[in-house]
């Protein structure tokens, strides 16, 4: 039988849209299972919120899973959380004693303008995606498992880079508000398989192009990895750098190089 926590304090971010101003309010939940989620708990105070007559606190959620990205709450200083390699929607209460004050922030970040409380616009990872993150070659149906041979090295990489959800942890985490895990992950994904060799070097100078239009610039202070729930290394940043080098000559027509 799960046990039960009591009198927890939340201090939570509220704000009416980007241009207003905003301010914590503390709220308490005098008791809530350890086995409930973080996501649960938010609702079972929004729930006494409308019973109060008050407005419900914003925040995002989606899928519940770890997988669509969308939860993104800094608790306590940390983005989703005190558990290493989890994102907000798996943390549980068991993380948290009884009588704890938890403090809930949205990210903070200037290419993250704050929609209301805890909801914030995380579209320019959407612009960067945009920019070059697609193979844009007909590849037709699925083809069999062995008809390109790729080193399982290679397969592997690429895949860990693909487990990043877009959640903009990293870019909430880093001093310079940069976005070069994120970056990185997604052209790593697609730049080391054979299927992205077409447009690798265009790929990786439209995306990091894109990316320095709306975050700051990586110092390699290692942030990011530390809070991606999904532990993406920041090995894939020196794959797009060197990518991004490359593609400032290869991209440049042959008449025109000095």
């Amino acid at each position: 039988m799960s046990e039960k926590l009591t009198y927890i304090t939340l201090r939570i971010w509220r704000q009416g849209g980007p241009d207003s101003p905003g301010q914590f309010e503390n709220h308490v939940i005098e008791e809530i299972s350890e086995e409930a989620s973080f996501l649960e708990m938010l609702e079972i105070l929004n729930e006494q919120l409308i019973e109060a007559g008050k407005e419900a606190i914003v925040f995002d959620h989606d899928c519940r899973e770890g997988i669509c990205g969308t939860c993104s709450l800094m608790i306590d200083g940390k983005a989703h959380g005190p558990e290493k390699g989890t994102a907000t929607c798996q943390l549980h209460m068991r993380k948290f004693q009884s009588g704890d004050t938890i403090t809930i922030e949205p990210w903070r970040a200037s290419a993250f303008p704050i929609i209301k409380d805890l909801m914030v616009d995380r579209a320019p990872l959407d612009r960067i995606v945009e920019a070059g993150g697609y193979i844009s070659a007909e590849t037709g149906g699925a083809p069999d498992a062995n008809l390109i041979p790729i080193p399982k090295p290679v397969a592997d990489a690429s895949m860990d880079a693909a487990e990043c959800i877009g959640c903009g942890a990293c870019v909430a985490a880093c001093p310079n508000g940069a976005a070069n895990l994120f970056t990185g992950a997604k052209v790593t994904h697609l730049n080391l398989l054979p299927q992205g060799q077409a447009e690798r070097y265009k790929r990786a100078e439209a995306m990091v192009e894109t990316m320095d239009e709306y975050f700051g610039s990586c110092t390699n202070h290692g942030e990011c990895e530390a809070a991606c729930p999904k532990s993406i290394s920041i090995d894939v940043i020196a794959v797009m750098n060197a990518d991004y080098m490359k593609a400032k000559f290869k991209n440049r027509k042959k008449l025109s190089r000095t």
